[in-house]
């Protein structure tokens, strides 16, 4: 029996009292009279703690064995069931005819990766793809989660892995899926025995299994980085497809598939619920459209209307209003002058940002107001754009200033400082960009922080100016927010020309 740390600690758990025990009567003198029989009940202790010790790690490994690796069903999902990210399913769609006529492929000298690693951001659709192959190719699904092999004791989740194995070849064809396989793949360090054997054992099994038994292995992590080599080499985990967020044709294809279930009233736009939605997965599309039927259902409606799904996506991104909290009126003309700043400074620095709304309602993640802007979807920015958005940053700032003055400037900007100073160091140690066209790629720390404090200067410089020379604007979309307290693009378009 081979114990780990944390087994040899459990059995001192079980020792220690009953040799203090054991001491006690010794002292009393029930025992000093016949030392045979303190021996004898010391012994007996110790023989008693390792029979439970060893009883426990049977049942350990006896729980290992009889995991419901043998449950698995074929999947009803189809590939037809999976929106976008074309590009990986184009490349797991070749995995099905292997599947099903691994003598076509071996026949010819062929080789199919014998693993394939989906890798991105969570919530893309990773597992959602590997049970759509599955049921593409009729074959059964073992699904795991790399938790599921890390256990107490030494060689329980390399005996996982053998069943889970042994289990699909007797199948015949299969597909076997470890979810979050960062949790026994990492790179070995040697601080975890338990660890290390299971992914030896893993590392063993891809190798040993014949390319015409038809089974495939996928993986799925959303930290690629963080895995051993040797799990990554030519022959395991040989193909590794990315699965990144969806652009605005494929979010417009993930709420078709979403939709499907749900009445949506004809005036909801999908297109422009994809526009509004950038950076959002799959899974936190759904989220967004069940949010809103539940917000319909609260009204007993009979469809889901624009105004659920506007709800239910300014709930998603900056929480629930709370129309009900209790503000001095101090507090909502500083909001309002905070937020119109923002937004003012977004319509004149940002032009190719549409302005969706802009609202002095607190929210339940504790922000007193936002002003929500949706900026084009690119590869990559200018440098120009980058310092347009610090300014827009800091012009809540710079709002207040105009408002009370230098001395009386709240807290209110104190997420938006954070964000400026971090696009501020971002725009000079990742993208080399210096203030005055220089580039000075090596510098030392101090310089680099000069170099981001000038960005800011330069930003709130440019806030500042573009508040004064739209003055009227500003006080005009102010004064409209304290009066409805939230307003859309339009009307804030409409105080430049009024």
């Amino acid at each position: 029996m081979k114990l780990n740390q944390r087994s040899k600690y459990a059995m001192a758990g079980w020792l220690i009292p009953l040799v203090m025990m054991a001491a006690l009567l010794w002292q009393s003198g029930a025992l000093q009279q016949n030392a045979a029989m303190g021996y004898a009940l010391l012994m007996s202790c110790m023989l008693l703690c390792a029979v439970l010790v060893d009883k426990r790690q049977k049942q350990t490994e006896t729980a290992g064995e009889r995991m419901n690796f043998e449950k698995s069903d074929i999947p009803s999902t189809r590939f037809s069931d999976v929106a976008a990210n074309e590009e990986a399913m184009e490349s797991l769609r070749d995995l099905v005819s292997f599947i099903r006529e691994p003598e076509k492929y071996s026949r010819l000298g062929a080789r199919i990766p014998r693993g394939v690693l989906l890798y991105g951001m969570p919530g893309t659709g990773k597992t959602l793809m590997a049970r759509a192959l599955a049921g593409e190719a009729g074959v059964p699904f073992f699904a795991v989660n790399g938790a599921d092999f890390v256990e107490m004791y030494v060689g329980v989740g390399a005996s996982r892995v053998r069943t889970l194995f042994r289990n699909a070849r007797k199948a015949g064809r299969a597909v076997i899926f470890f979810d979050e396989i960062d949790a026994i793949g990492k790179k070995r360090d040697n601080r975890s025995d338990e660890r290390e054997q299971t992914l030896n054992a893993l590392l063993s099994e891809m190798s040993g299994f014949s390319e015409r038994e038809g089974i495939v292995v996928l993986a799925a992590t959303n930290r690629a980085d963080t895995l051993d080599e040797a799990l990554l080499r030519a022959g395991r985990f040989d193909r590794q497809i990315e699965v990144p967020l969806p652009g605005q044709a494929e979010r417009m294809q993930i709420l078709q598939v979403h939709a499907r279930k749900r009445p949506l009233s004809a005036e909801v736009s999908l297109t422009e619920v994809a526009r509004q939605t950038a950076m959002f997965s799959g899974a936190r599309l759904e989220c967004l459209l069940n949010e809103a039927a539940i917000l319909a259902a609260k009204r007993d409606a009979e469809q889901i209307e624009p105004a659920d799904i506007r709800q239910a996506l300014d709930a998603a991104l900056f929480g629930a209003e709370r129309p009900n909290t209790a503000r001095h009126e101090h507090e909502r003309s500083v909001t309002a002058a905070h937020e119109a700043g923002h937004a003012v400074a977004t319509a004149v620095l940002l032009p190719e940002s549409e302005l969706h709304r802009v609202s002095i309602i607190p929210t339940s993640r504790g922000a007193a107001g936002y002003s929500m802007a949706l900026p084009p979807e690119r590869l990559f920015h200018e440098q120009q754009e980058l310092v347009g958005h610090m300014a827009v940053m800091l012009a809540g700032r710079e709002a207040e200033r105009r408002l009370l003055g230098s001395e009386r400037i709240s807290t209110v900007a104190s997420n938006d400082i954070e964000k400026a100073v971090l696009l501020a160091r971002r725009m000079v140690n990742e993208w080399g960009m210096l203030p005055g066209g220089s580039e000075a790629y090596l510098m030392n720390q101090v310089q680099r922080e000069a170099a981001a404090q000038q960005w800011l200067n330069h930003a709130q410089q440019l806030a500042a100016e573009t508040l004064e020379k739209n003055n009227h604007a500003w006080r005009t979309l102010t004064e409209k927010l304290l009066e409805q307290e939230a307003v859309d693009g339009d009307a804030v378009l409409s105080c430049f020309v009024s």
